[in-house]
């Protein structure tokens, strides 16, 4: 899904041009980046992959452990943090070395697969994502319902459609309704790339990104509104409580500072990493697909920061999360009933 279009070439008499397959007619142009970014790039993208990989990771393994840790909303978490996980570990390698060499030398086959799986992995984070934002509006805002509301039942229906309607989404849309331009223009031996038509260009970021991000934005707003209500209610107790009343004030303006900061976190990191990425892919086929690849590479890029991230806005933020993994690097994990440690 990160990978961009190169244009197609036939072996020429021309040295100055560099193809990927130098004796295989049809093959693709090559671009070739100095040494020194080449280094640069693979230090930047493998520390991105390990982080995804590592912390998604720690996540897993203490909400799968942990007795304490398994609820509803951890599900959620876990297998938001399993589908990150898997794009760090078959899919980001991957792209790595494609696009730092700017050529695919693994087969269609294999990049068709590889491109329908970067699809449907990236679009059931974000579903996973807009997922959390649903049970936290429960959660925050109808409090005394919410056990009643979003039960085990629920949550594992949000997890198998996050899933299953990725999945249709990964593998059905790419190059559809374009076969025809992209097998005679687009396509060439040594590429690999998500390829969409004019109408399923923006249809798919309208479908994978931009109505998630505005139920998200909706819901972290909504939950802000009736957060700092909730503060102030407080507050205006705490100051019927003359002795209480500094104190308790105090304690009021910190959560009230702690659930914005927290929440403009999750939606901020979330809007700023994907949206270059889908309004690249949203003008792609408008503008003629004229849209430079390297800002296609590179806006989708930040994409997968986002998936290194989710440990952080997810679970850091998390006292519990913090007690496990302090747990689990002390060596503590190995002790007889370290499973049931008392985290929340």
């Amino acid at each position: 899904m990160g990978s961009s279009i190169r244009q197609n070439f036939n072996v020429t008499e021309n040295s100055d041009i560099q193809l990927c397959y130098e004796t295989i007619a049809g093959s693709c142009t090559r671009v070739i980046k100095p040494v020194i970014l080449r280094i640069i790039l693979y230090f930047i993208m493998i520390i991105i992959i390990l982080t995804t990989l590592c912390g998604n990771f720690v996540v897993i393994f203490s909400i799968a452990y942990f007795r304490q840790l398994h609820t509803n909303t951890n599900y959620l978490i876990l297998s938001l943090a399993v589908c990150d996980f898997l794009l760090g570990v078959l899919i980001m390698p991957y792209t790595m070395f494609f696009y730092i060499e700017g050529c695919w030398y693994l087969g269609s086959l294999f990049c068709q697969i590889h491109t329908a799986t970067d699809m449907m992995l990236c679009t059931a984070s974000i579903f996973h994502l807009c997922s959390i934002s649903i049970d936290r509006y429960f959660a925050v805002c109808n409090p005394l319902s919410y056990k009643t509301k979003i039960t085990s039942e629920v949550i594992f229906m949000m997890i198998i459609i996050s899933w299953i309607v990725s999945g249709i989404f990964g593998f059905t849309l790419n190059i559809k309704g374009t076969e025809e331009y992209y097998y005679k223009y687009i396509d060439c031996v040594g590429g690999c790339i998500v390829f969409f038509s004019k109408f399923f260009g923006p249809l798919s970021s309208l479908f994978s990104y931009f109505i998630p991000a505005f139920i998200m934005l909706g819901i972290y707003f909504k939950i802000y509104l009736v957060a700092r209500h909730q503060a102030r209610s407080i507050k205006d107790i705490t100051q019927q409580i003359q002795d209480a009343r500094e104190n308790k004030s105090e304690i009021s303006s910190q959560q009230e500072r702690k659930a914005a900061k927290t929440l403009g976190i999750v939606v901020g990191v979330f809007v700023f990493l994907w949206t270059p990425f889908f309004v690249c892919i949203s003008t792609y086929p408008i503008l003629e697909y004229t849209v430079p690849p390297i800002l296609m590479d590179t806006t989708f890029w930040f994409g997968y920061l986002n998936s290194a991230c989710n440990p952080i806005i997810y679970a850091f933020f998390y006292s519990w999360f913090r007690k496990a993994t302090k747990i689990i690097i002390s060596g503590k994990i190995f002790e007889r009933d370290s499973c049931w440690a008392k985290l929340i």
